[in-house]
């Protein structure tokens, strides 16, 4: 933690080995905590990337900043106090020292921007905050990172650590109990999309039963993907809420188009997307595209209907009838579950949980060989593959090849003669017999030789 733009994010970075958080010259554009798992010297911990705090700002970004940046040092085993040393004792960086004298966690000074180590001796300008010998670093280059590493593990060490913190992510409050960090061990990914604004963060808070990430009226106060694991009834569910979808047309500058790139990634490595929709609104043309676009890289999909409470006059079936106009638009949402929920009054978020472990169910479902021919068999003697001219075609046999989303393999003497309809008519087919809800199913066909080379 520290000051806006004295390295918090690269150093972050530098130390789970990755760029997980937006890194950018602008001050404040880290807004949320991000949760990084890292493990040095046969310790495990998770590292936390915290907004920058300002000191005597009272907007209401930068109050709920500061309420992140508090709650993150209060479950807190070890504070990395960042300061600058190119920039030197700021008025901030006093006021901020005088605040974690008063939280009394333990505190490494680390002077970030030491880029001339060895000689570089302008950290010891630092002394002056009172919190011990400053730490020299260059967050950027990677100098003395290993050596801070080693630091914060003998701080780690020690026996007297306080519950509920981040060394173990398990005695977290709401947080997944015993997961290992970085392993996937069963672990359900889920991606949190949508356009900007539509309460994706206030539904991940409510479900998280914390103010994990930040929440303002402005549009787009989430930048970044920030991971967050949580415990369901002894499933890990991860969650990455992602800075909301725009068009690539209205995509300005390089943090939002960052952000985009992002959300992107976070949808390709997701199991579960949670389309949030605000209710108000309806489904945009925009909204569609993301929903096709999770469906396309492979995850499950469940359509959050948010605001719901804010609807007002609701018949028995308004949303029955809204939901057969936006499948007639996009056929691939007749497979995909739509739950009507309130992140602000809590109402029916809990089904979300258990639809979300529901739908990754069914995306990992296998079906054994024998179930799947006799499947095929039944739906080809309902009804033949059309029959062009030449040669008649013949579906020979099935198999599933592979699972998260579900995939078959058919097998024929001419592939290529078989409609798109009829791979269609056989997808239902299929799901007719294993449901598979909320997930896409990939029918693949091959020819006889190709099928006996594999």
């Amino acid at each position: 933690m520290g000051r806006p733009n004295v390295g918090k994010s690269t150093l972050f970075n530098r130390l789970i080995g990755g760029r997980d958080a937006i890194v950018d010259a602008r001050p404040g554009v880290t807004r949320d905590r991000h949760f990084g798992a890292a493990e040095w010297n046969g310790q495990r911990f998770w590292l936390v990337d915290t907004g920058g705090m300002v000191p005597g700002a009272h907007d209401q970004l930068n109050r709920a900043i500061r309420t992140q940046v508090e709650a993150a040092v209060a479950t807190s085993d070890v504070v990395l106090f960042l300061v600058d040393v190119e920039a030197g004792v700021h008025p901030a960086d006093l006021e901020i020292a005088q605040y974690l004298r008063t939280a009394r966690r333990p505190v490494i000074l680390v002077a970030n921007k030491a880029d001339q180590l060895p000689k570089d001796t302008r950290h010891l300008a630092f002394y002056e905050l009172g919190l011990g010998d400053p730490f020299p670093v260059s967050a950027a280059v990677g100098k003395s990172s290993g050596d801070l590493l080693d630091r914060v593990v003998e701080v780690l060490s020690t026996p007297d650590l306080r519950p509920g913190s981040v060394t173990d992510p398990g005695r977290q409050p709401g947080v997944a109990g015993g997961a290992e960090p970085g392993v996937d061990g069963g672990d359900i990914h889920v991606a949190i999309v949508g356009r900007p604004n539509v309460g994706k963060s206030s539904l991940v808070n409510r479900l998280l039963g914390e103010e994990r990430l930040v929440v303002a009226d402005e549009p787009g106060t989430t930048r970044d993907a920030i991971d967050t694991p949580l415990d369901y009834e002894g499933r890990t569910l991860v969650f990455i809420d992602t800075a909301g979808l725009r068009k690539r047309s209205k995509v300005e500058d390089d943090i939002e188009f960052y952000s985009t790139l992002r959300t992107a990634r976070a949808m390709e490595r997701a199991d579960v997307c949670v389309l949030v929709v605000d209710a108000l609104e309806g489904m945009h043309v925009q909204d569609l595209k993301i929903a096709n676009d999770a469906w396309e890289r492979g995850a499950a999909i469940i359509v959050a209907v948010n605001k719901w409470d804010l609807i007002e006059e609701k018949e028995t079936n308004t949303a029955v009838r809204g939901e057969r106009e936006l499948k007639d638009r996009a056929p691939f949402l007749e497979f995909i579950p739509f739950l009507y929920l309130s992140a602000k009054t809590g109402q029916r978020v809990p089904k979300l949980l258990a639809l979300i472990v529901e739908v990754a169910t069914e995306r990992d479902k296998r079906v054994p060989t024998a179930e799947v021919n006799r499947v095929l068999e039944r739906l080809v003697d309902r009804q033949q593959p059309p029959q062009p001219v030449g040669e008649s075609v013949r579906l020979l046999y099935a198999s599933q090849i592979g699972t998260a989303p579900p995939r078959f393999a058919i097998v024929s003497n001419r592939p290529e003669a078989i409609p798109e309809s009829y791979t269609r008519y056989l997808a239902n087919g299929f799901r007719e017999a294993w449901r598979f809800t909320g997930s896409p199913l990939n029918l693949k066909f091959r020819r006889k030789r190709e099928a006996a080379r594999r």
